[in-house]
């Protein structure tokens, strides 16, 4: 989802909007220097002389947007001229920078180095697009990003804002709540949790547990201590919180999807009714949406929170008996893996399947009522019957007009806004994307800005299009799964890293959603995470 980075946002908008920002990002040393580079690529060995920028190297300047090549610990990031780009003089950057200056607002609070290089942004003819290009050009340098494999190539898809039908008002046929932000929700930083799977003693603090070092479960019985069982948690979120409740005198994880629907959230209000649990599913997988009411009025939702468990579609079967989507699963999370072969559907009416993300999911076979607190229910409480056990809160949108709010805290801009994995693409920089229109197989070649993220949006070489909403935007989102390749662009002062070769820098803790990569590290070098 968006996250909609379920969403899983997800992603996000979604599935799930994930979102953990630091303001400011804090740097050290990894435990051994890095090697020097070896690499026999000949994109490696690209000249990036023509790249040179006319404006001095700032001291202390990044080894990323200097260094020919270097790792984090998921992706590989390789320099190359921009002319290397498929399709870079060909794009049209003005209709990039609208974007580009949205996210410039929330990077000039991130250091004086990214105030300078926006405000000299703010001084470039936004029409002019070969204007804008030597900006980019100037201010950046390129790096193609490869997965840890070192494979060029990966996945990119499609999302939406979709719009459904609804009510305030409880009654058929909108049985099913959209709801927000639970209050009973509790959060914790998983990067803080000790290591293991046992039992340990923690507090609640406001919303947050925090555990308690040197007590063990013979301490219960003290007021305001309660059992942590660390084996039932979910440490991988994107976010890395681990979404909690207490029930007695033991923290648990959230409701899972089944729980939610058969018993209530007691705790969350409900924002609107809808008819129909599958399409609920679907805005949940994109992060956000608009719900159309009776009176012509519309509610417009955004991407809250999530249960915190793990993203677990059920995915349709093909005639040969095979996954319509490849996917490979990681721990907890779930990746969308490239399959040339995987489109026979595309473009065909399936009722008894939803397209959403690059995924092609299963129907439901049976959907029936949900328990909604204080409501009485029409018949057995059958459920909505998908089996996914994550689930997005939502909140209502302030603004009715232009794109929905992506993780970075900024109005996507259809086209030109992407959904990323923030572990190994920084949210807020420009990413150029060669890839495929979908239906059409031409070439979709394009200067996107990384604005969003999502619980399925997972793995280095991955995007995610923000389409827009309507129809057009909507069919076209729900065909998108193409090969694709992905370049960054990193600001040529930007101090992210030491100027030294032999230094290995690396940023910490939430960095990772601050506009940095987790583990920045020159040529082949390993870091140790925290």
């Amino acid at each position: 989802m968006h996250t909609s980075s379920q969403s899983p946002r997800f992603t996000g908008s979604t599935l799930i909007r994930w979102a953990a920002f630091a303001a400011v990002a804090s740097l050290a040393g990894c435990v051994n220097p890095p090697p020097a580079a070896t690499t026999t690529d000949t994109t490696a060995a690209t000249d990036t002389s023509s790249t040179a920028s006319s404006r001095p190297a700032s001291t202390g300047a990044s080894v990323a947007g200097q260094a020919r090549t270097f790792s984090t610990q998921l992706a590989t990031y390789t320099a190359v001229s921009f002319d290397a780009m498929p399709g870079w003089s060909r794009d049209d950057f003005s209709e990039t920078w609208p974007a580009f200056l949205g996210s410039c607002k929330v990077l000039t609070g991130r250091g004086a180095e990214w105030k300078e290089v926006c405000d000299r942004a703010g001084k470039v003819d936004g029409k002019n697009r070969n204007a804008i290009r030597g900006f980019f050009e100037s201010e950046f340098s390129a790096y193609q990003i490869r997965d840890d494999d070192r494979k060029p190539d990966g996945v990119v898809t499609g999302y939406f804002e979709p719009e459904i039908a609804g009510s305030r008002t409880y009654g058929a046929p909108f049985i099913y709540p959209v709801y927000g932000q639970p209050e009973d929700m509790l959060f914790a930083d998983a990067r803080k949790l000790p290591a293991g799977s046992g039992t340990v003693a923690a507090k609640v603090e406001g919303r947050n547990v925090v555990v308690q070092t040197g007590l063990s479960t013979r301490d219960m019985g003290a007021p305001g201590l309660y059992a942590l069982d660390l084996s039932a948690i979910t440490r991988d979120t994107l976010d890395r919180k681990v979404r909690m409740r207490i029930e007695g005198k033991q923290l648990l994880p959230y409701y899972t999807r089944e729980e939610i629907e058969t018993k209530g959230a007691p705790n969350a209000k409900v924002l609107a009714f809808v008819s129909s649990a599958t399409a609920l599913y679907e805005m949940q997988i994109q992060g956000s949406g608009r719900i159309k009411l009776a009176n012509g009025d519309t509610i417009r939702v955004a991407y809250a929170e999530q249960n915190g468990q793990p993203f677990r579609p059920t995915i349709a079967q093909a005639a040969n008996g095979k996954p319509r989507s490849a996917v490979k699963v990681r721990g907890s999370s779930i990746e969308l893996q490239l399959d040339d072969g995987d489109d026979d559907d595309v473009g065909s009416v399936d009722s008894s399947v939803i397209r959403t993300r690059g995924f092609t999911l299963a129907r439901p076979t049976a959907s029936g009522a949900v328990v909604v607190p204080g409501r009485r229910t029409a018949g057995a409480v059958a459920g909505s019957g998908i089996k996914d056990p994550s689930y997005v809160f939502f909140k209502e949108a302030t603004s009715p007009a232009g794109g929905p709010v992506g993780a970075f805290g900024v109005p996507l801009s259809a086209g030109r806004s992407i959904a990323v994995d923030p572990r190994s693409t920084p949210l807020g920089y420009p990413v150029f994307v060669s890839t495929r229109t979908p239906g059409s197989g031409a070439p979709m070649q394009r200067l996107t800005i990384a604005q969003d993220t999502g619980g399925a949006i997972r793995g280095a070489v991955r995007a995610d299009y923000f389409f827009g909403n309507g129809q057009a935007a909507a069919t076209n989102a729900r065909r998108m799964k193409e090969r694709g390749q992905l370049w960054i662009l990193l600001p040529r002062g930007l101090a992210v890293a030491q100027a030294a070769v032999s230094s290995a820098i690396r940023t910490r803790g939430a960095a990772v959603g601050a506009g940095l990569p987790q583990c920045l590290v020159p040529t082949e070098g390993q870091c140790v995470d925290d």
